[in-house]
């Protein structure tokens, strides 16, 4: 069996604390908690680069979408095999248009929560990624069961309502250790800053061991977010990158790289490398390009 580790550089206070995520490839095996890596970084330090085997690099956009439609449809019946249903972790951004076209069987014995999400009605069809999702894909996805919020601006109000949702699913299992919740699948998109979710680099929302649902305020409206050690605590976590522009002609090349091989980010500077270990990063040619010549 091949078990991928996640080590979470965390600093809170004066005081460092590492958390272990557990790992899920291809059974539902656990590591214990008390298990860790040989080698610990300080927690303000650079977390090793991303493994080479778990950095999946396609052509182009299209086989993007097409590798994470097949990750999806595949971790479901995986899911529902073992256990009899699938909980789904999903963002906003350029995944939803990912999911387009997917769907099948499974989702009926679906569950889909959101890695954040603003603070808004959630009919709003500018501003809410349930109401975008619904558009896109959802509408289609027969049976399934959204996790919804209440549609406030009240961004701990929501946060607190939404853990509350989330700890009342009978079908989202939870790490018997840790406590913490289980998704089969999370899905995870990177910002050009590294925020994953809403958490934003140099902010102390990023450092949030304890809660699972976390308040942001960061903008306004607020938003809500899954905390680091929940989407790393998914049995499977999968970062998806692509896509150029004229004005981008190497897409999301220097975001990749900072997140994937810099030795200079941490955690606070750059979000997404608490992903690291954990992650498979789906990507296509263009946000590879700078990566090395031992990822392409």
């Amino acid at each position: 069996m091949r078990i991928i580790v996640s080590l979470l550089y965390i600093f809170v206070g004066t005081a460092s604390a590492f958390v272990l995520p557990s790992a899920y490839i291809t059974s539902t095996a656990r590591l214990p908690t008390t298990t860790f890596l040989s080698a610990v970084t300080s927690p303000l330090e650079s977390p090793p680069a991303t493994p080479v085997e778990q950095v999946v690099v396609l052509p182009d956009a299209d086989a993007v979408g097409a590798r994470i439609r097949q990750i999806v449809q595949d971790a479901a019946t995986a899911a529902i095999a073992d256990h009899g249903h699938f909980m789904l972790a999903i963002p906003g951004g350029s995944i939803l248009k990912m999911l387009v076209g997917s769907g099948g069987e499974w989702t009926s014995k679906t569950t889909i929560a959101y890695v954040n999400h603003k603070c808004v009605a959630m009919d709003d069809s500018d501003l809410a990624t349930h109401a975008k999702a619904m558009k896109l894909f959802m509408g289609e996805w027969n049976g399934c069961n959204p996790i919804i919020m209440d549609g406030t601006d009240d961004g701990s109000q929501e946060a607190a309502s939404y853990q509350g949702k989330l700890e009342e699913l009978d079908t989202l299992l939870r790490d018997d250790a840790t406590g913490l919740p289980i998704f089969d699948l999370a899905l995870i998109g990177v910002g050009d800053d590294g925020h994953i979710g809403s958490l934003y680099p140099n902010r102390e929302e990023v450092l949030e061991t304890e809660k699972w649902v976390l308040p942001v305020a960061m903008k306004s409206p607020p938003s809500i977010t899954l905390s680091l050690p929940v989407m790393a605590n998914a049995r499977q976590v999968v970062v998806a990158a692509c896509g150029v522009s004229d004005k981008y002609p190497q897409g999301k090349s220097e975001g990749m790289r900072r997140a994937v091989v810099s030795e200079e980010e941490t955690v606070q500077t750059f979000p997404a490398v608490g992903l690291r270990s954990t992650a498979t990063w789906v990507m296509d040619e263009a946000a590879a390009s700078k990566l090395g010549d031992k990822y392409n």
